[in-house]
C-alpha cells in the first residue's frame, strides 16, 4: 500500500520537479549561510595529489627498465664466437660431445692401479679448456682469427690424443694385470 501512494505522489510531482543547473556561487553562498548559522563548519574543495599519477609513471619506468635489461642481455662469448665463425661453434660442438664420450670411458675404466693416470689427466684437460677459453677471447679481440681458429682445433686435436693415449694405457695396464693374474697359481 504504501509503495502505491509513493506511486502515486511521484506521479503528481512529476511536471514539478527542477531539473535546472544551480547559479553559479551557490555552494559558496550556502557554506556562508551554514557557517553562519551554526558556526564554522569549513569543507575545503579536494586538492589533487601529484603523488598518484607519479607513481604510476614511476612504475611504468621500472617496468620499462626491467624490460629493457630482460631483452637487452650481452651475448654469451659461446654466442659472440658462433657469430665470428659459425664453422667453430659446429666443430666445437662436434669436438666437445667426443671429448666428453672419451671421458666418461676413461672414468669407467679407471681402478686403483690408474686413479692417479686420470686424476692427472683430468688435470691436464681443464688446463686446455683454460686455454681454448683463452683463444676465445683472443678471438673476439680481433687477433689474427686463421690463427686463432687453428690453435682451437688444434687444442680440441690435443685433447682427444690426451684421452686416446691414457685410454690405451689404461687398456694395457689392465691388460697386464689380467695376464699376470691368470698365469699365477698358489
Amino acid at each position: 500500500m504504501k509503495k502505491d501512494n509513493l506511486e502515486n505522489l511521484f506521479e503528481k510531482l512529476q511536471d514539478s520537479f527542477d531539473y535546472g543547473e544551480p547559479a553559479a556561487g551557490h555552494q559558496a553562498r550556502f557554506l556562508e549561510k551554514l557557517n553562519a548559522s551554526k558556526g564554522v563548519v569549513e569543507i575545503s574543495r579536494k586538492r589533487r595529489s601529484w603523488w598518484g599519477p607519479l607513481s604510476i609513471a614511476a612504475s611504468v619506468a621500472v617496468l620499462i627498465a626491467v624490460g629493457i635489461g630482460f631483452f637487452n642481455t650481452p651475448p654469451t662469448l659461446k654466442e659472440q664466437v658462433a657469430e665470428i665463425s659459425p664453422e667453430v661453434s659446429k666443430s666445437q660442438f662436434y669436438f666437445a660431445n667426443l671429448i666428453e664420450e672419451q671421458v666418461k670411458q676413461l672414468e669407467s675404466k679407471s681402478t686403483p692401479q690408474t686413479k692417479r693416470m686420470v686424476d692427472d689427466t683430468m688435470v691436464q684437460l681443464r688446463k686446455l679448456a683454460n686455454d681454448y677459453g683463452q683463444l676465445e677471447q683472443d678471438l673476439l679481440k680481433g687477433g689474427n682469427s686463421k690463427l686463432i681458429l687453428s690453435a682451437m682445433i688444434n687444442n680440441f686435436q690435443t685433447r682427444i690424443d690426451l684421452l686416446q693415449d691414457v685410454l690405451d694405457k689404461i687398456e694395457s695396464i689392465n691388460n697386464l694385470n689380467n695376464y699376470n693374474d691368470d698365469d699365477f697359481t698358489i
